[in-house]
């Protein structure tokens, strides 16, 4: 695949959303009565009632997929920008600080409400259950996503999420085309791809070149249980498809070729947040760096391996050294 003038930045355009993390068990996800593994939005009033009924004090990182994408990018030593709306206040400013210090190039807009917030619940099984407040991030206005976001940009990353305003999705997508970016799309969850279906099917042939989306994402879009299926299914209308499979590895469908890649590492998961995210994050970095495909996806594997063994999206140091070692090799 080969990118407009060389280009190689990576841009993410998502919700800003700062991830508290706690551990609880499957009871607690169900006497709540939300749906384990997928994602539901809540007041703050909910969110702040179910972290008082929880044993366990949360852990408080920046968060929010594409963002978390875009971090990725930024630790594999890429160029990297991330796109979205905090609020004017500590949460704020902490969000825009960590993504500097993670070497993400901020373009946030800034909003009188609240940072947004998302509540991880993690079980036993390292399955989370996510219950967000999207406060200041559901502010953007599609007239704040321009062309100019997308500057020197090879690709433009964005999250499912921005499915739910249809409108704000439409814009970003004409902003990035208009900016010469190719379009990668994460479909983030089973449940926004069933309330999206519709508005997926009008958006993804006109301006997707690639194309993510995890088992449950894949059924839930394709109506197939069988992965091969539902591989050809998702490939049909864009560039390249990428069908994750966790601790099964993942499918590739570049063209007429499938690439099966296998997952790295042998140890148990702690925490499967932003496993999709980084993997995402490894393999766009190998795409703009001209890496082969099997490479991108060993990358994206060794990137989602890494995150699954600590608790949130943050890789630390030591996590980087190793992925940093086998893509020398």
């Amino acid at each position: 695949m080969e990118f407009q003038d060389g280009k190689t930045r990576i841009v993410g355009l998502g919700s800003a959303l700062v991830d508290l993390l706690v551990y609880e068990s499957d009871d607690f996800v169900h006497s709540n009565g939300f749906e384990k593994g997928g994602m539901t939005y809540v007041e703050p009033a909910d969110l702040n009632r179910i972290l008082s009924e929880s044993s366990n004090p949360p852990t408080e990182v920046p968060g929010g997929s594409a963002c978390n994408t875009a971090v990725g990018v930024g630790q594999l030593g890429g160029l990297a920008r991330f796109v979205g709306k905090r609020g004017d206040d500590e949460s704020g400013r902490f969000y825009e600080k960590a993504l500097v210090e993670q070497k993400v190039e901020p373009i946030l807009m800034t909003s009188h409400i609240s940072t947004g917030r998302v509540l991880s619940v993690i079980t036993p099984d390292a399955q989370r259950t996510m219950l967000t407040y999207l406060g200041a991030s559901a502010d953007t206005q599609p007239q704040e996503i321009t062309s100019e976001c997308f500057t020197d940009s090879a690709i433009a990353h964005m999250e499912g999420y921005l499915l739910f305003n249809p409108d704000l999705m439409l814009t970003s997508l004409k902003a990035a085309k208009q900016a010469g970016a190719l379009v990668s799309l994460d479909l983030a969850s089973f449940t926004v791809v069933e309330q999206s279906k519709a508005i997926l099917d009008e958006i993804i042939a006109p301006y997707v070149d690639i194309l993510f989306a995890n088992e449950d994402e894949a059924r839930a879009y394709t109506g197939e249980t069988d992965e091969t299926k539902a591989l050809t299914i998702l490939a049909e209308d864009v560039e390249i498809a990428a069908l994750k499979m966790g601790a099964g590895g993942s499918l590739i469908q570049y063209g007429n070729r499938v690439y099966r890649i296998a997952a790295q590492g042998s140890g148990t998961a702690i925490d499967t947040t932003g496993a999709g995210d980084l993997w995402a994050s490894g393999f766009l970095y190998g795409l703009v760096s001209g890496y082969s495909m099997e490479k991108c996806g060993s990358l994206g594997s060794a990137c989602g391996y890494e995150v699954c063994q600590v608790i949130g999206a943050n890789i630390p140091d030591d996590g980087w050294k190793r992925i940093k070692r086998k893509l020398e090799e």
